[in-house]
């Protein structure tokens, strides 16, 4: 790739990893635009603001930014303690944001709704490396556009919640009464009380977000009668939800788990396994949910709400004319497809992975950050953080930092392997002479088209994506 000195390297997204990202290009002595759609940096998670994230402040803070920080008089809060996303940006990403070495690169309220190659689709290959990327930028002021040598999408993917319906399309009625529904993790005790207060509600999904929502109804409902939920999940096994107890690394991430599995099995919430989604029908002026089980069509409500906590996928219109290595199923780069697929993995363990994984066949282009994992809900910031790093090295032309890639990240104490795969490596053996060798064996198994060897090779996420 051809660098181009006098333009800057675009950042899009000033979450976590996206200032992250511009402390280490800026360290590197590199110039950055950064680009945040909101009104203030991390935007995404001040939606989530009140959720207690289940990551000490440890693996919250990016090394080289808190020394940063901390050259200015900050300090780092207790390192064991948990965070709320409010805290994270109150107290890191904000105070972050404000210091003079990295102020004047970040501009808010500016989204990046295009990116492409000045003077070139994405069918024109001669000489594509040399011109500069560019950015179609909204602002409140009109429409831009702006040139930059490279670019770094950490947009992450909260604002492209899956739909409720099966099969990845919108359920039948679901724009209909997109105002009776919350995607994500809505505030239930707090700003969106009266919504939930003395309603019915229903909450579709397995993950950490459904959690995070029912734990809320289960306590609004022991303060303010007449507040109710039911609880429907597509898959049947919830073993990856209920997580691996006093033997995972993150103690409140096995906490979470243990509550919701004593929430379901006290009774207190109805439970729906198996159920796809297939339509929502207003009766008598509440909710109605159609949805196929394997006994047939079933009907759930009526409800007042609906929470779909279904997860979230990339947006790829975003980088239409670019050409981007994908895996075809995920939506990850296509280099960790294979280590992070849900459907195989759950132990949770990442091997290590640098600018070389993350990068396309579009010179000077990575997705980092949870964009980098597509659809699968794998992803810790910790992860974030290194991949910035290396992605930041080689850009500046430091391969040798940029290929000395390490991760160690803490593992869920959930390991399962495919009906009928042998127990043994790394999920029911003796663990291997390398650390990521049960990966790399799996990754070869997968690329050959053989079946998977059945090892896990991914973290569940903090608390809300």
């Amino acid at each position: 790739m051809i660098m181009r000195d006098d333009l800057p390297i675009a950042v899009i997204g000033g979450g976590p990893v996206g200032l992250a990202a511009a402390v280490h290009l800026l360290a590197r002595g590199l110039p950055v635009k950064l680009y945040e759609a909101g009104d203030g940096v991390a935007a995404s998670l001040r939606d989530w603001g009140h959720v207690r994230v289940f990551t000490p402040w440890r693996y919250c803070v990016d090394q080289t930014a808190g020394k940063l920080l901390e050259s200015h008089g900050w300090q780092m809060p207790e390192a064991e303690a948990f965070p709320t996303a409010d805290d994270l940006v109150a107290v890191y990403l904000e105070p972050l944001a404000r210091l003079p070495e990295i102020s004047p690169s970040i501009e808010t309220n500016a989204r990046v709704v295009a990116i492409s190659r000045w003077g070139a689709d994405k069918m024109r290959s001669r000489g594509r490396a040399a011109r500069p990327f560019m950015l179609v930028v909204e602002t409140a002021n009109g429409i831009r556009r702006d040139s930059a040598s490279a670019v770094i999408d950490a947009s992450g993917t909260w604002l492209t919640p899956n739909p409720l319906g099966a099969g990845g399309v919108k359920a039948e009625g679901e724009a209909e009464f997109a105002d009776r529904i919350a995607y994500g993790i809505p505030d239930i005790r707090g700003r969106d009380r009266a919504l939930y207060a003395g309603r019915t509600t229903l909450v579709v999904g397995s993950g950490h977000s459904a959690a995070n929502a029912l734990l809320d109804l289960a306590r609004l409902a022991a303060v303010e009668p007449g507040t109710a939920f039911t609880w429907a999940t597509r898959g049947t096994d919830l073993a990856r939800l209920y997580g691996g107890g006093d033997a995972d690394q993150l103690p409140a991430r096995g906490e979470l788990g243990a509550d919701i599995r004593d929430l379901a099995e006290s009774g207190r919430v109805g439970l729906v396994t198996g159920f796809a989604t297939t339509a929502i029908r207003e009766q008598h002026g509440r909710l109605m949910v159609e949805g196929r089980t394997q006994d047939g069509v079933l009907e759930l409500g009526p409800f007042d709400r609906i929470v779909a906590a279904t997860g979230q996928r990339p947006d790829l219109s975003l980088t239409r004319e670019l050409r981007l290595d994908l895996d075809p199923w995920l939506e990850s780069v296509k280099a960790l497809g294979p280590l992070i697929d849900p459907n195989e993995h759950s132990c949770g363990d990442v091997p290590p992975h640098g600018h070389r994984e993350l990068s396309h066949p579009e010179p000077g282009f990575y997705t980092v950050g949870i964009k980098s994992y597509g659809r699968a809900p794998t992803f810790l910031l910790l992860t974030g953080y290194e991949q910035v790093r290396s992605v930041a090295a080689a850009i500046a032309g430091d391969m040798q930092a940029a290929d000395t890639v390490q991760l160690v990240l803490p593992e869920t104490g959930v390991c399962t392997v495919p009906a009928g795969a042998a127990s043994t490596g790394c999920c029911g053996g003796p663990a291997p002479a390398e650390v990521d060798a049960c990966c790399v064996a799996d990754v070869e198994a997968k690329a050959a088209g053989k079946k998977s060897c059945g090892c896990g090779c991914a973290s569940e996420m903090e608390a809300a994506e």
